[in-house]
């Protein structure tokens, strides 16, 4: 295969599918909480940089438009409502903050997997903690499963590209 070939292949990829992913919870930064690592949906996985405005004395047809800050959403994570003979440490962190009102931030990673299961992308969120947790509807008359769906609010993230 030419070398112009194997240029179009590798710029032509398919785009890389959604539903291979990993939640780590790192608890003194970089040991992974073995435990809570499964969740059926992240989202928040954004941010924006936010906008100053500026008027130029004696110019009214453009003003210029400076960067200012950066601003993130909550990172929401969302997983089957689980019970357990092991506790959970990101429930019991979570019961802290809500019941007790401690808060012990830590870093999360936001991992990719290729089909194969070798990680291609991913996010790191620095200082992370509890704002919000719910629990799905009780409804007697359906049969689905109950949803945890908890959020985090973190100082910032970095975009990581393996």
């Amino acid at each position: 295969m030419s070398n112009v070939l194997k240029a179009i292949n590798f710029a032509d990829r398919e785009p890389t599918l959604s539903h291979r992913f990993g939640v780590f919870f790192l608890t003194g930064g970089f040991l992974p909480n073995p435990i809570d690592l499964r969740f059926q949906r992240v989202s928040g996985i954004s941010t924006e940089v936010q906008l100053e405005t500026i008027h130029e004395g004696g110019e009214n047809l453009f003003s210029h438009r400076m960067p200012s800050r950066m601003s993130y959403n909550n990172l929401v994570l969302e997983r089957g409502f689980i019970v357990s003979e092991i506790p959970s440490p990101l429930n019991l962190e979570f019961n802290a903050a809500f019941s007790f009102f401690k808060f012990y931030p830590s870093d999360v990673l936001i991992t990719m997997f290729n089909e194969s299961g070798l990680p291609i992308a991913g996010w790191l969120f620095r200082n992370a903690y509890p704002v919000k947790w719910s629990v799905s509807d009780l409804d007697a008359q359906s049969n689905s499963v109950a949803i945890d769906t908890m959020e985090l609010a973190y100082t910032r993230f970095q975009i990581l590209r393996l």
